[in-house]
């Protein structure tokens, strides 16, 4: 669409319900995106002033559910899309190169004639836009040349998945433009993990890319990785009379690495005492029968890891089945009962290289202090530092905010909403809206 059409439009309110669908119905939500979205085109105008003829994409971030530290066991867990995104103003051309702006970033640009994997662009934006473009093309799928802008509102280091959503961003424009959105949500996860794990240089799960392109209230069985189940969860969440508050605590992820990576090795090496490489794959029954012999070669934190993978891959399953059954109370028990075994049995509340540093314990103690017996709060995503999860009664979600805010620092807890979709071209989306009415 043509820029200065596309402005008018935003602000005469043509795409307001494509606004509510994607970031909830407040009034001053939806007023705030159409002044990031002007914003957005504003600054890719400024960068590629020759483009006129633009398309806009968003990808979502995810909230970790159920299923703490399941998903590299292949596990199960529940997750959700919220409505933090990120977006990209894009225009197509011939010339083979990928020119991407993030805002707060410099520039990527990338020269698509060259895909093979350079380990020099491990960590970049680059390395996963190459690797994004590689593996559509493995695929059978030919990518050209565009120009785009992205600014996203997913926390960095908070557990929402912010490189997941970028991934799946760069998917979505791939798979719109280039094969009229055939390969579907379930591909664009798979392919956005692969860049992350080859191109990008980084180890992880399917899960984080598989909320943000699928979107909505999602369970998932990895017992088979490469064929996961995934079961979509209708929840009307705002009608449950409780609100789900991100915090972020402002930790320090510096020097982490070690702590995350323990975390899978500890279970793996629980695994192996069973021949086997998953704790998945390993009897819970036999597990415990085996404790005495397992602590002649395995450390007690081992032990007590994998007893939290036993109970947690079932609890994922049981808080999905709470919320198919509308059952509030049942949830938030469940709830509560992953965030003890994560402090206890998993032990990712802290890092124990930086023993004083315990914004999470704290944050967890302060919402304990706020909401009582009536929410439920827990750590958030990988744990050792970062971000807390809560869900608090509507009647003191503002006390919560308000409390979280002054301790932590301005605009730290976030009220989220699920949003049902994944990664989607917006005006694709405003199209199939209008035929739908």
């Amino acid at each position: 669409m043509e820029k200065n059409n596309l402005i008018s439009k935003i602000n005469l309110g043509v795409f307001d319900a494509q606004f509510q669908l994607l970031y909830g119905s407040s009034p001053n939500v939806i007023e705030k995106q159409k002044e990031r979205y002007i914003e957005a085109i504003a600054n890719f105008s400024e960068l590629y002033p020759q483009q006129n003829d633009i398309y806009i994409f968003s990808a979502p971030g995810r909230t970790e559910i159920g299923g703490n530290h399941t998903d590299h066991q292949n596990g199960c867990i529940l997750a959700a899309a919220v409505n933090l995104d990120v977006i990209a103003v894009v225009a197509f051309h011939h010339d083979g190169i990928i020119r991407l702006k993030s805002k707060g970033y410099e520039p990527d640009i990338v020269d698509i004639a060259k895909l093979d994997c350079n380990s020099s662009e491990y960590g970049s934006s680059a390395a996963i836009i190459r690797g994004m473009v590689a593996r559509f093309s493995e695929y059978g799928i030919k990518s050209d040349g565009f120009d785009a802008y992205t600014t996203s509102d997913v926390l960095s280091g908070s557990g929402l998945s912010s490189s997941a959503a970028f991934e799946v961003l760069i998917g979505t424009i791939i798979d719109s433009q280039y094969n009229n959105g055939n390969i579907g949500a379930v591909e664009i996860a798979k392919i956005s993990q692969y860049a992350e794990n080859v191109y990008f240089g980084k180890a992880s799960g399917l899960m984080d890319q598989m909320v943000c392109s699928v979107g909505g209230f999602v369970n998932i069985d990895f017992l088979n990785p490469k064929q996961p189940k995934i079961k979509k969860q209708v929840f009307d969440f705002e009608k449950s009379g409780y609100s789900l508050c991100i915090t972020d605590t402002k930790g320090n992820h510096t020097d982490l690495t070690s702590d995350y990576v323990s975390v899978p090795t500890e279970m793996k090496h629980i695994a192996a005492q069973f021949n086997k490489t998953v704790l998945r794959e390993v009897d819970e029954n036999e597990f415990y029968e085996m404790i005495p012999t397992l602590r002649n070669s395995c450390s007690d934190r081992e032990i007590l890891r994998a007893a939290h993978f036993f109970a947690e891959n079932k609890r994922a399953n049981q808080e999905a089945e709470a919320l198919s059954n509308n059952n509030m109370p049942q949830f938030l028990k469940l709830v509560r009962e992953s965030g003890d075994s994560s402090a206890n049995l998993l032990q990712n509340l802290y890092s124990v290289q930086k023993l004083p540093a315990q914004e999470i314990p704290l944050a967890i103690m302060l919402s304990k202090r706020i909401i009582g017996d009536n929410g439920a709060v827990r750590v958030h995503g990988g744990g050792f530092a970062g971000t807390i999860q809560a869900f608090v009664p509507n009647d003191c979600k503002n006390r919560y905010v308000t409390e979280m805010n002054r301790i932590f620092g301005d605009e730290s807890c976030h009220i989220l909403q699920i949003r049902e979709l994944g990664g989607v071209d917006f005006l694709a989306l405003c199209s199939d809206l209008n035929k739908e009415h």
